[in-house]
């Protein structure tokens, strides 16, 4: 458009300008940046990013990988693919916790990055990934989740382009999350058109495995124009311009001024509390968050920084797809037996007469041993857990059997149950749809991509750890904190409804938050008890209230009674979501979400659970 006005008179040719420069504000990524590019970097400067040498130590999050006050747009568009070389011979790796001893004392693929290309496109100063969901490396033991990051310009890096993005590490066919960042100069004009790539991990949602893992490794950037860009461009743009607004969590007592709430209740008594990743409440439609503090300062991206879901999943899947099936074809397919539709159920236990409904409720009638959570901390579920095939899975899931109770009658923790009816779903999915359906694409397509979760949270792991293979259903979902606050916010407030459309079965829903008549007799009582677990035990400040510990439909209950507890005002019942290692997720019934993702294997709640009744009436 320029070109054309500077051939007409120059009163023309401002106003062109003025419409150039305001259409380039509108954009959906946001304005320009307006810095002049005179940075003093302390970390990660030219010098080094051109070099070989990697720093001794991993360098502060924020001041090697944000971008900096200052910063000025960039001359340059990355557009192709980044490949990192030789990322097994790189690299430096301190083991700080490792329970399962996964690690060797020597070299091994734990210490190193997986091989993998990553394509981005640009969009002003964003950097956007091509593939934002769960990348299958086929490293022994990693997978990727790329974020998007940043491009921007640094006078002292020569006329180079300084690009940044998050980046996750999962464990193969396991839930850990080790979060970090790269960055590195490029440019479409000088030799060489890339400089090394420095990469750094501090800081990880992993209960069993904590380390930090860092360097300098060579890279070749190969420029090319990539397929669908616009529509990438536009589906990232979409997601930004829907997420939840955000606050700083500080800012919650001065909006709610009378409520007399204290925010450091939330994390009063935890016990390490260094091990809390982030946390936040979600009320009146904001999301009141904090940072997300690393072991070397705060996460650059921490709006992208990746959660993971443990058996959160168990609720926002599994749960959730039961309470869609159930609102598409009537509450009647929540009684379908579980062996009418996987034949592999006559090779162990009695599966006879247990029901979709009773395998939600953690009741199918068969386990091995009793005792709370007994048979989920056990070898035959460890045998489950690591086998990554699906036949494997179900020999492993109906090999759990020894013992039978009634279906219905007795709860008894179980991920292998939670696969099983992932499966018996989906083949009841695939009956009413056609061979081809996929139960996770049916929650994907009608629930997650409405409520605009983030392209990164659209994939979950699978059988034979392969994007065809069958749904886990048990674990595997990657969040941001936005995708956590909109998920709890639909469960919690709006009724299971998307877009004025109703997506999941209504009163299902109910019961599983423990608002339906009788809450006291829905789902099943749960009987054992573990003092460090989320319901905590019976009597847990109190004297105990029988039945006030319940399971429903892939959710946590917990009554609430002046009784057990006097330092509430009335009597309640509290919906959870619960991840292993310390991740929670609260649903009150007075509209609040409190989450907290955390890896010390604790679950304290009654602290943010006391503050947060202030902010509204619970029921009673």
């Amino acid at each position: 458009m320029l070109r054309w006005c500077s051939a007409i008179l120059l009163v023309i040719l401002s106003a062109c300008g003025a419409i150039a420069q305001s259409s380039q504000s509108a954009s959906p990524f946001g304005p320009p940046l307006s810095g002049s590019g005179d940075i003093h970097r302390i970390v990660l400067k030219r010098s080094l990013l051109i070099s070989t040498t990697s720093p001794p130590t991993p360098v502060d999050d924020s001041a090697g990988f944000a971008i900096p006050e200052g910063a000025a747009e960039p001359a340059e568009v990355f557009e192709g693919t980044l490949t990192l070389k030789d990322t097994g011979l790189t690299g430096s790796f301190s083991l700080l916790a490792d329970i399962f001893s996964l690690v060797s004392n020597g070299d091994s693929p734990w210490k190193h990055l997986p091989a993998a290309p990553i394509q981005f496109v640009q969009r002003g100063s964003h950097l956007i990934p091509v593939q934002q969901g769960l990348v299958i490396t086929g490293s022994p033991v990693w997978n990727y989740i790329i974020g998007p990051g940043r491009v921007w310009q640094e006078r002292e890096d020569d006329g180079y382009a300084r690009a940044a993005f998050p980046f996750a590490l999962i464990q193969r066919n396991q839930n850990c999350v080790h979060n970090g960042e790269m960055t590195f100069l490029f440019s479409n004009t000088r030799k060489p058109n890339i400089s090394t790539v420095y990469y750094q991990i501090t800081q990880e949602t992993c209960y069993p495995m904590k380390f930090n893992m860092w360097g300098t490794i060579s890279a070749t950037y190969t420029p090319g124009p990539i397929a669908n860009a616009q529509t990438i461009a536009a589906n990232q743009a979409q997601e930004f311009s829907h997420r939840m607004p955000r606050k700083p969590l500080s800012e919650l007592g001065r909006d709610f001024k009378t409520s007399g709430i204290d925010v450091t209740a939330f994390l009063a008594a935890y016990k390490r509390k260094e091990d809390v990743t982030t946390y936040g409440v979600v009320v009146g439609g904001t999301n009141y968050t904090t940072e997300c503090p690393t072991r070397f300062g705060e996460y650059a991206f921490c709006d992208e920084m990746r959660l993971p879901s443990y058996s959160i999943a168990k609720s926002v899947f599994t749960g959730v797809a039961l309470m869609r099936l159930g609102e598409l074809y009537s509450r009647d397919m929540y009684a379908e037996l579980i062996k009418n539709y996987i034949p592999q159920s006559k090779e162990g236990g009695n599966w006879d007469a247990t029901t979709f409904n009773n395998a939600s409720d953690m009741a199918t009638g068969n386990y091995n041993l009793l005792g709370y959570e007994a048979d989920e901390d056990s070898p035959a579920m460890d045998a489950f857990l690591v086998d990554e095939g699906y036949e494997a899975k179900l020999q492993d899931a109906f090999a759990i059997h020894k013992q039978f109770a009634t279906p219905g009658t007795r709860w008894v923790y179980q991920s292998s149950a939670t696969f099983v009816l992932m499966q018996a779903m989906n083949a009841y999915l695939q009956k009413k749809r056609g061979s081809s359906a996929d139960l996770f694409n049916m929650v994907r397509d009608d629930v997650y991509v409405p409520l605009h979760v983030s392209q990164g949270g659209l994939t979950t792991i699978r059988t034979e750890n392969s994007p065809t293979g069958a749904p886990s259903g048990y674990y595997g979902l990657f969040f941001i904190k936005d995708d956590v606050a909109k998920i709890g916010n639909f469960l919690n407030n709006a009724n299971g409804v998307v877009n004025g459309i109703q997506v999941l079965e209504p009163l299902r829903l109910k019961e599983a938050l423990f608002r339906a008549p009788a809450p006291a007799e829905l789902g099943v009582s749960i009987e054992d008890s573990n003092p460090t677990s989320l319901l905590g035990k019976p009597g847990y400040g109190g004297p105990a209230v029988p039945g006030s510990r319940r399971y429903a439909h892939g959710f946590w209950g917990r009554y609430v009674s002046t009784q057990e507890f006097p330092q509430f005002s009335s009597n309640f019942w509290i919906a959870f979501m619960s991840g292993y290692g310390g991740n929670i997720v609260a649903l009150l019934p007075n509209g609040v979400t409190f989450y907290s993702f955390s890896d010390g294997n604790e679950f304290p709640w009654t602290g943010a659970v006391s503050e947060l009744a202030k902010l509204a009436p619970v029921f009673k």
